[in-house]
């Protein structure tokens, strides 16, 4: 590749507002503007390849459109994931008002590595992360940006690295991505390159005390057990188990959950080879089952959901935008049983053949989904309080005991001061959670002060969520929400707490800033523009 600089646009034409896309020799490069300053970037988000252009410039930060990552507009660095290591740089030259980009990317320099084995004069210290999902990779990246040279052992019951876990629900079952091709968070080398040992194993019991991990019997292979493990500070980012309903005959075959890679791969399976044949039956109107039915109608397969709900995501993001999501599922095919109550699962020959309802009516199945959510995957945590349904209370840093912090599905932080802490089950929130922690594990005092995000994926559409809101005063939709083009404020006493949108991708990233101090009602109006009446 050649190293010439290439005149590439005038500085007189490089908004400070917003980033520019251009190419210097095929590499595709983000010009962002700084004062008199210019940047250049990879234009791509390592995390998904948004974009960045079509995000946000907001305050010093580069906010991809698609799911938020944010990286530092001086530097490039990640300020926020799902994106783990920062954005390739290239060298800039200002020639008047002619801005030249050389396609030689610029060496950054190397994260903290480990200190060496043996060096008994370093001492250096053992942090172990339990847990190698989003916020484990999450947290093993923060670690060693964050300058740490101790032992990092990352722990997980998977053999894989750890992958892109919202992949499993929205692009496998619709054939979309094998199981095979499901990306890891991380490139393949990273965790070799950076000294992080990995067990994999299944932790029997987690001594919060003693700092000591106990392992499964014969849980390292080959009938070999794994001696306990002594730590001098761990990151519980365990996530969440599968809830299976105390329903007859959840134990037939072909009645499955959707958690782990081993999980997706059951499912394709279980699909057979005319899946446009094969009945699937949903227990459940969340995200994960509903995610699962467009992915499988996409591929021609028969679903029915069945649900107690009335209206799938009411709760979440109230009526109107439930039943706009539901009539979505049902133009696509879907088949709703709502208000229903599963009495039993029955089969021939050990596999599963029908749903009964509670009310006596059979739905004809031959695979059946069990998305009934999840619980806290804490059931081996000894000498710490746990709340009723296992989840672990941190404080804003995410610690829970000394020498113990906590991240993700198992979290229940305070999201906001002076009010109740929050438990979210959100796979970005988990790597925030494990960034904030890695680097307070490294001395630092940070607080969660971030903005919780989650997008949803049905039949090609995206719905964003920025914030959370467990009740509002009113909802403001801007846009057309019956064709999926909408923005709308879920406001409380004046603020916005919380905001779904559907391709409206920029201003989510713009809000998404904006809400980090607080965002009045107003000021939100202002930021899209909008002049359209609240909707109750």
């Amino acid at each position: 590749m050649s190293t010439t600089a290439r005149r590439v646009a005038r500085l007189s034409e490089v908004p400070a507002e917003r980033a520019v896309r251009v190419s210097v020799d095929d590499t595709p490069i983000l010009l962002v503007r700084d004062g008199d300053t210019v940047h250049a970037y990879s234009a791509n988000c390592p995390h998904a390849g948004g974009p960045l252009e079509e995000g946000a410039l907001c305050h010093g930060r580069i906010i991809c459109p698609w799911h938020k990552g944010t990286f530092d507009v001086a530097t490039g660095d990640v300020l926020e994931p799902p994106a783990l290591l920062p954005l390739d740089r290239y060298p800039v030259t200002l020639d008047g008002d002619d801005v030249l980009v050389s396609a030689e990317k610029i060496a950054r320099p190397e994260p903290a590595a480990p200190t060496p084995p043996g060096d008994a004069a370093a001492q250096p210290k053992h942090y172990a992360v339990i847990g190698a999902g989003a916020a484990g990779a999450a947290a093993c990246a923060a670690l060693r940006e964050c300058g740490f040279e101790g032992r990092i052992t990352l722990i997980g019951d998977e053999a894989q690295a750890p992958y892109d876990r919202t992949s499993l629900s929205k692009f496998v079952p619709s054939f979309e991505m094998a199981p095979a091709d499901v990306p890891p968070l991380l490139p393949p080398d990273w965790a070799h390159a950076h000294g992080i040992e990995r067990i994999v194993a299944k932790v029997a019991r987690l001594d919060v005390p003693a700092h000591t991990i106990h392992f499964e019997s014969g849980a390292g292979g080959s009938g070999q057990s794994i001696e306990p493990l002594k730590y001098d500070t761990a990151l519980l980012a365990t996530g969440g188990v599968p809830r299976v309903p105390d329903i007859p005959g959840c134990d037939l075959g072909g009645v499955l959950v959707l958690r782990h890679l081993d999980d997706a791969s059951a499912l394709v399976d279980a699909l057979g080879d005319d899946a446009s044949q094969t009945r699937v039956a949903i227990i459940g109107s969340g995200f994960i089952g509903l995610e699962v039915a467009s992915a499988l109608r996409q591929h021609g397969v028969p679903v029915s959901v069945i649900s107690r709900d009335e209206v799938p995501f009411a709760k979440q993001f109230g009526e109107r935008a439930g039943r706009m999501l539901r009539a979505l599922h049902e133009s696509h095919g879907v088949r709703f049983y709502p208000g229903a109550k599963v009495a039993s699962l029955e089969g021939e020959e050990g596999n599963v053949h029908t749903v009964m309802l509670d009310s006596g009516q059979a739905i004809a199945a031959d695979v059946v989904l069990l998305g009934t959510g999840v619980a806290p995957a804490t059931g081996f945590v000894e000498g710490l309080p746990l709340q009723k349904d296992g989840g672990v209370i941190v404080n804003a840093g995410m610690q829970a005991a000394c020498g113990l912090y906590a991240a993700g599905d198992i979290a229940v932080f305070p999201l906001h001061e002076n009010q109740e802490p929050v438990r979210i089950e959100h796979w970005r929130v988990a790597q925030q959670h494990a960034r904030i922690a890695a680097q307070n594990m490294c001395g630092a005092r940070n607080r969660y002060a971030d903005v919780p995000f989650f997008w949803t994926y049905h039949y090609g559409k995206n719905f964003e969520y920025l914030g959370h809101a467990d009740e509002w005063d009113e909802i403001f939709i801007d846009g057309d929400i019956d064709h999926h083009r909408f923005i709308a404020l879920y406001v409380r006493d004046g603020n916005v707490d919380a905001v779904l949108a559907c391709e409206r991708e920029a201003l989510t990233a713009r809000l998404s800033d904006a809400m980090r101090g607080g965002l009045s009602r107003a000021d939100a109006l202002a930021i899209i523009g909008a002049t359209a009446p609240a909707t109750p």
